[in-house]
């Protein structure tokens, strides 16, 4: 039933050939699949997730060392 609605919406292009263009050659492949790529919005976001991981670490290692330097606790 709703396929044949649908189509008799459509009947008057259903049809038709596929435009082409006069002015514009088509586009190759890549080019077409690169428009629907995500875009770098984020740049550099992996690196600064990295080096906070990396900061964050070595933060909780210094505090959680079993090696505490007394040394400087007087300075």
């Amino acid at each position: 039933m709703i396929v044949q609605s649908v189509k008799k919406n459509y009947d008057d292009i259903i049809n038709l050939p596929h435009p082409v263009s006069k002015k514009y050659s088509p586009m190759s492949r890549k080019n077409r699949a690169a428009q629907f790529a995500p875009f770098a919005a984020l740049s550099g976001l992996e690196e600064k997730i990295g080096k906070t991981a990396l900061e964050t670490e070595n933060q909780y290692c210094e505090a959680t060392s079993p090696f505490i330097d007394d040394w400087n606790i007087y300075e």
